[in-house]
């Protein structure tokens, strides 16, 4: 691949996982506004912790769908040939981990970075996601979310 259509192809398969990424997160908001509506306040432990959970099994659940389509886009430009290594390599350079017993060609380098940028905009965003849903929940619960009284 060209540097330029590996920046092409990169940015396509980057933007197309932080759509996924934000659409997930405005779903789990959802969620998570059904669930405190159906709960009486404030809260009690478990119902706090359920929240919490429930949004961090969805925010794990797109975090997984983001490495299997990179995954599929190393396949399918050939990178890697079979897809047990093909997940790995997406998973190790997603989380930017890059153990570095797999490496891509000179000629793929930086459309692979490019998916280690991806995870880097959906850890972010997805921190930045439950920080926020935290400090909301025990704010709605009386407490504040800084632990002061």
């Amino acid at each position: 691949m060209t540097l330029w259509n590996q920046l092409l192809w990169g940015s396509i398969y980057l933007s197309a996982c932080l759509i996924l990424e934000i659409t997930v997160l405005v779903w789990c908001a959802s969620v998570l506004n059904r669930m405190s509506k159906r709960f009486s306040k404030p809260y009690r432990p478990w119902q706090l912790g359920l929240m919490l959970l429930v949004a961090i099994f969805i925010i794990l659940g797109s975090h997984t769908a983001q490495v299997w389509i990179w995954s599929s886009a190393f396949v399918m430009v050939g990178a890697i040939e079979d897809w047990n290594t093909s997940v790995y390599f997406s998973l190790v350079t997603y989380t930017t981990l890059g153990y570095g017993d797999v490496v891509l060609g000179p000629a793929l380098r930086i459309f692979a970075a490019l998916a280690a940028v991806t995870g880097l905009f959906g850890f972010g965003i997805s921190t930045a996601f439950l920080v926020s849903a935290m400090g909301r929940l025990f704010s709605f619960n009386g407490q504040r979310a800084d632990g002061g009284g």
